[in-house]
């Protein structure tokens, strides 16, 4: 895979796109001006890969807008060091962003097409999250718990209840909720049984799915 010079100037007009949508978080900028997003784009779409808007990638998901993305990051308020709990790997892209901003990733997916395909990926690209995991994201990773942060990359109908069990102490929670459309909403653990709640806006995502059993 190339990361040609045309690329990277791609790269620097998508920057100037989302600062003119008001993204102003300096780090998260850097880190999506580091990742080339067309590495996890099917081929015949890499050409589109610094327009802003979400493609389709395997198994029906899409891989996020590019705003999104960076909206996002920048709500997770991340240090380096801290433990992030990825929910829809997806793509990749996110993940890649992730680790770009010095953080360490667990990351889990429930289409075990894309999660194939994407470990796949990782391993050509030399990505090393702390953990891949092939299962039910509305569960968390109880036994990797606490985290500082967790991001949900999937429009869910109501917040699971174990990803705000799975929060450290200041830990946020940054996922879309409804149906049609989410508000975007950030949780953040104030005491052992509160959180402080805030929205966001409204967004549009692909739906988290849970396990039946």
């Amino acid at each position: 895979m190339n990361d040609l010079p045309k690329h990277q100037g791609q790269r620097q007009q998508l920057i100037e796109t989302l600062k003119a949508k008001g993204i102003t978080d300096t780090t998260v900028l850097e880190a999506l001006q580091q990742v080339p997003r067309h590495f996890f784009m099917d081929p015949a779409l890499a050409g589109l890969a610094y327009t802003d808007k979400a493609y389709p990638i395997a198994a029906e998901q899409t891989i996020s807008q590019p705003y999104t993305v960076a909206f996002q990051t920048a709500l997770l308020a991340l240090n380096k060091g801290d433990k992030v709990l990825e929910i829809g790997t997806g793509s990749g892209y996110q993940t890649a962003v992730l680790l770009q901003l010095g953080v360490e990733v667990y990351t889990i997916e429930r289409q075990n097409e894309l999660f194939k395909k994407t470990q796949l990926l990782f391993r050509k690209l030399g990505l090393r999250p702390k953990k891949m995991v092939f299962g039910d994201g509305a569960k968390g990773l109880p036994e990797a718990a606490p985290f500082d942060a967790i991001l949900v990359t999937a429009g869910a109908s109501e917040v699971p209840h174990a990803l705000l069990e799975q929060l450290a102490q200041g830990g946020r929670l940054v996922i879309p909720i409804g149906q049609d459309e989410q508000q975007m909403t950030r949780f953040i653990r104030t005491t052992a049984t509160s959180f402080d709640k805030k929205s966001f806006g409204t967004f549009r995502f692909v739906p988290l799915l849970a396990d039946k059993n």
